[in-house]
């Protein structure tokens, strides 16, 4: 018989300093989660703030700071070693969200010092790092199996990625549901974000995202460069931050549209800033399951994104279109122009296709809780 539920504590690992897709995902459903039964810590492999830190503290969190293993090997896996064996008792779960198996150090130190759920959550397609992190993803598909209790994935093509054909029936998708109603277009922000740019009735294109070539934003310059040619009335916003910002900044100069382009780094009213949008361009080469992607359907922004990327579940409204990479800067151009025909749509519409569709967190964060109750816990 399971004892009385007191506290179901996860240590979660997936959290950095930049507030990306994985981030994101883990705070729609830290926010939403009944924390009367379950409680998140965070393993955060940086020694300075992660996002949303305070955030994360204030509702009941403990964050633990280590050293990144590419930064200083042996101080890493000391700190990592002393984290589990001092702490290892109070947590009933560990849940690692990443985006390769490069890494599988946590998983192997949670099976070492008796952590009974080890949760693998896979939330990319491909390799976006290095070929030695490719390799090491290759190899430790291949022996996870001893090390993880339980395979999830954000979508199907993620779990082909991670998971070999034989662990396959065992994966379980958990969508990268959102709080729908967070996002909802606001016109006093729209008015407020387009005026902090200067831009006032400008056709307003966005791109949010970590500035790196997954997100293909060179060719989003591109791209923004030919719409230029065919209507001036047009400006770019790019929110994020990454190792590709300068060459972002340096192609727009020398494309002569860096006056029509705003770089303002990483935005925390991602809301906001989507009201202020008439269309967002999202060219990834590739995609796990994007949820800025979802997000920018729940505020009701136009959307055009790469065909045979970004999966066809992910589209929740009409005005969402998809476009092949295989077309050229000008034809993307032609395209984003022609999106203006379409209108945004309401809100109650918005929410009613997220929760047909199993992505309005209200309803997925209670399949998560249910797999962590079933579960006899630590009481302490």
């Amino acid at each position: 018989m399971q004892r009385k539920v007191i506290m179901y504590r996860v240590l979660v690992f997936g959290m950095t300093e930049n507030p990306g897709g994985v981030e994101s995902f883990l705070m729609n459903y830290y926010r939403n989660i009944d924390k009367s039964k379950i409680q998140f810590d965070f393993l955060c492999n940086s020694h300075a703030p992660v996002a949303y830190e305070d955030e994360l503290i204030g509702m009941g969190a403990r964050t633990y700071h280590i050293t990144a293993r590419s930064t200083d090997y042996r101080k890493y896996k000391a700190e990592l070693e002393d984290l589990f064996r001092t702490k290892s008792k109070e947590w009933d779960a560990i849940w690692v969200n990443v985006s390769s198996l490069a890494n599988i150090d946590y998983l192997k130190m949670a099976k070492k010092y008796g952590i009974r759920k080890r949760i693998i959550h896979s939330h990319n397609s491909r390799n976006m790092d290095s070929k030695l992190r490719g390799f090491l993803h290759k190899i430790n598909r291949l022996v996870i199996k001893k090390y993880a209790t339980d395979f999830w994935a954000c979508a199907p093509d993620a779990a082909q990625w991670f998971y070999t054909n034989k662990l396959m029936e065992q994966v379980i998708i958990i969508h990268n549901a959102i709080d729908v109603e967070k996002f909802a277009y606001d016109e006093e922000k729209r008015k407020k974000y387009r005026k902090q740019i200067g831009c006032t009735d400008e056709y307003l294109i966005g791109n949010i995202g970590r500035f790196h070539f997954q997100k293909n934003q060179m060719f989003l310059l591109d791209v923004f460069a030919e719409i230029l040619k065919i209507d001036s009335k047009c400006a770019l916003v790019l929110i994020g931050q990454g190792e590709d910002e300068e060459k972002l900044k340096k192609k727009a100069v020398d494309l002569n549209i860096s006056e029509k382009v705003y770089f303002v780094g990483i935005q925390k009213d991602i809301p906001g800033w989507l009201s202020a949008m008439d269309l967002f361009l999202f060219p990834s080469v590739f995609e796990g399951l994007s949820v800025v992607a979802l997000e920018a359907q729940a505020n009701g922004v136009t959307v055009l994104a790469s065909k045979g990327v970004i999966t066809e579940e992910l589209r929740m409204n009409d005005n969402f279109m998809f476009f092949s990479l295989d077309k050229s800067p000008y034809d993307w151009g032609v395209e984003a122009l022609a999106m203006k025909q379409y209108v945004r749509p309401g809100n109650e519409y918005i929410k009613q296709n997220f929760k047909l569709k199993g992505y309005d967190i209200q309803n997925e964060v209670k399949k998560i809780e249910d797999r962590w109750l079933k579960d006899e816990k630590t009481i302490y």
